[in-house]
């Protein structure tokens, strides 16, 4: 670290203060608090600790660093900003503005050094999870000397995120798998917008945290040397995850509104504003000041961390030429190789008739031996998701070879470490469990699509077929809700051709999430009246047609073979129809509007056959269509009994259908 004294040490950790005091105030918008309260913790971990490289943000060998206090942004933007990443003042002045590099909450792929999309609080908590896990997966893999080893992954958290549940998911997950590169800065300042944090929050954090079989050490904020022996400790203790209690003052240096919840989540005021500077010894303008000296510090700040580059560098370069399998498969890890003939070889042999489920657990033995980022995963459901890599082994608490990860009955925190796997970008990761309790992990499973993540998600047990368990675990509404979020490919597939290349498509598809939606009961082979496997590919295409058809009834999943053998009825009553099967909407839509328009003619009438809520399909039906959905919750019963309950026998929907087609 470069020498300062302790008059400069002050200036710049003042400097990142009152860039974020300036911003907030300029936006009229944020949160000040944090980020005043922090900086010294901030800085001595960014100077004296962190690796990066600010000209090149996702280098391999940096540590990984997440503010999931995300509210307090501007904390990491004054940090990425004087560290010399591409950001410059301009962008800390359009704060919270439209169009800006500097969002309200840091944003993945938004602005150059933010690792996660964080905000919603304790999911960055998790992420960080994530990453720790996916570095001893790959390092376990790679073998002593590899360059991933020695890196470490920091966190800054709040009280927010101690509160939330899943950071305690994730916690009991980190402590028992001994993830000892995880070290996490508390921000224990004891504010939160309603107040202080006793109204609510008065439990034994350090117990806590001892339990879940955490290193813990407690800390003044202000103290440097104290932080700095915290960290030091932390590095050193590599059975166990740590985690730095950090006794701060929310909105240090304003005279009127430090220690108090009114500086939390808005903008200082003018005269608070500059009571503050006054009292810190700051310049009251001009605004957004980065004093020459501070500016000079940071530049041998980065002159340094550009040594530990080059010193990385050569290490890595040294290992490679002594190790070139390994350095082989890591870069199979790094690109996500993925071989060009993947479809090909998941769609051969995969026409059968069986549960999709259980269709689905072939293509990922297939996927797994040919891919070899993937990683998967279930929230103590595998033996019922199908969803083990078999001979892949498991991760164990301390043992890291394994490409299973048994997550516990955690399905939020599964979401959200699946997502740190993903955001580092070095493993394909899916978890799984039943469709219904993607409730519990529909926050990760947005700040994937938000973020453009490639994570896969095997949601089995898909309808209220699903049987005997009931209401409480047959889904209704999931498939309508999921449909809803942007960006999230939400697949049905109906047989095993759909299956594999659900599969395919989910591992090919880099930029955003995808969700496969898989069947307990077993599906019969559908006749198809084309072989050609791209239209597999397409969200929708043509199973069957017929002569004369001026209806098309469009199904997915588990109703395209009920809706077959429902045609073959209305077809001997005389009535023709075509047969889609959609297995994933937005995929459909992204299709151009010449193929949508020749899978599902505009003068055609439109029926839609899925059992679910159904909201989402009128949009193609029409106001002349029809949607065989369903409008209430199940009930406990054998699948056969189910269906006949709920109108879903090929007799019941032929009727259905003839009625209405002749309407």
């Amino acid at each position: 670290m470069p020498q300062a004294s302790a008059e400069l040490t002050k200036k710049c950790v003042d400097t990142i203060r009152m860039l974020a005091a300036d911003a907030v105030q300029q936006a009229n918008s944020g949160h000040p608090g944090m980020p005043m309260g922090a900086a010294d913790l901030a800085f001595v971990l960014w100077t004296r600790h962190l690796r990066f490289d600010p000209k090149e943000p996702r280098w391999l060998g940096r540590d990984r660093f997440i503010l999931s206090a995300g509210h307090g942004s501007m904390l990491l933007y004054g940090l990425l900003h004087l560290s010399g990443y591409d950001l410059g003042l301009e962008d800390l002045k359009q704060f919270r503005q439209l169009h800006s590099r500097t969002p309200g909450h840091p944003e993945f792929r938004h602005t150059p050094g933010v690792e996660v999309t964080s905000g919603p609080l304790g999911q960055g908590f998790a992420n960080g999870v994530g990453f720790a896990l996916g570095q001893a997966m790959l390092s376990a893999q790679l073998g002593p000397g590899n360059p991933l080893e020695d890196h470490f992954v920091y966190a800054i958290c709040g009280d927010g995120d101690l509160m939330e549940g899943v950071s305690a998911e994730a916690a009991s997950f980190a402590g028992h798998h001994r993830l000892g590169r995880l070290v996490y800065l508390y921000d224990d300042n004891g504010i939160t917008i309603d107040g202080k944090t006793d109204l609510t929050f008065t439990e034994d954090v350090t117990g806590r945290f001892e339990a879940y079989g955490w290193h813990v050490q407690s800390v003044d904020g202000r103290d440097h040397e104290g932080i700095d022996r915290a960290l030091r400790a932390a590095k050193a203790e590599l059975s166990r995850p740590s985690l730095i209690r950090v006794k701060t003052v929310i909105g240090f240096g304003a005279p009127k509104k430090a220690g108090t919840s009114g500086v939390h989540g808005a903008a200082l005021g003018e005269e608070e504003l500059a009571a503050a500077k006054k009292n810190l010894g700051w310049p009251e303008g001009p605004r957004f000041l980065v004093p020459d000296e501070v500016r000079a510090y940071w530049r041998e700040v980065q002159e340094e961390k550009r040594m530990l580059r080059a010193a990385w560098d050569r290490k890595a370069t040294a290992w490679r030429a002594a190790n070139p399998a390994p350095a082989a498969l890591l870069d199979a890890h790094v690109e996500r190789k993925v071989p060009a003939d993947l479809r090909a070889k998941l769609l051969e042999g995969a026409d059968a008739a069986d549960a999709t489920r259980k269709l689905s657990q072939a293509a990922i033995q297939k996927a797994a031996a040919l891919v070899p980022a993937l990683v998967g995963g279930s929230a103590d459901l595998a033996e019922s998701n199908n969803t083990d890599i078999k001979g892949g082994g498991f991760v164990g608490a301390g043992s890291y070879q394994g490409r299973n990860v048994h997550y516990g009955i955690r399905e939020h925190a599964m979401g959200a470490i699946a997502n740190g796997l993903a955001y580092d970008g070095l493993h394909i990761p899916f978890s799984g469990t039943f469709l219904v309790f993607s409730d519990y992990m529909r926050p990760p499973v947005r700040l994937a699509a938000l973020s453009r993540l490639q994570s896969i998600y095997v949601w089995t047990h898909d309808s209220i077929f699903l049987g005997e368990d009931g209401p409480t675990h047959q889904p209704i509404e999931q498939l309508t809700a999921l449909r809803a979020i942007p960006g999230l490919h939400v697949v049905r597939p109906a047989d095993g051709l759909e299956t594999a290349a659900a599969w395919a498509h989910a591992i090919e598809r880099r930029e955003g999430p995808t969700a496969l939606v898989l069947t307990r009961q077993k599906l019969p082979k559908l006749a198809r009246a084309s072989s050609d496997p791209e239209q597999l590919f397409r969200g929708g295409y043509v199973v069957t047609d017929a002569p004369g058809a001026k209806v098309t009834v469009i199904a997915t999943g588990s109703e395209v073979g009920t809706t077959q053998a429902a045609l073959a009825l209305l077809a001997a009553k005389g009535v023709p129809a075509r047969l889609v099967s959609m297995p994933c909407l937005a995929c459909f839509e992204e299709q151009p509007a010449s193929y949508r328009d020749a899978v599902v003619p505009p003068g055609h009438r439109v029926a839609v056959v899925e059992a679910a809520r159904g909201l989402e399909w009128w949009k193609l039906a029409g106001k002349d269509g029809l949607v065989l959905g369903i409008d209430r919750f199940g009930a406990s019963a054998p699948e056969k009994a189910l269906a006949g309950e709920f109108g879903y026998t090929p007799e019941q929907v032929a009727a259905k259908l003839e009625a209405w087609a002749r309407g």
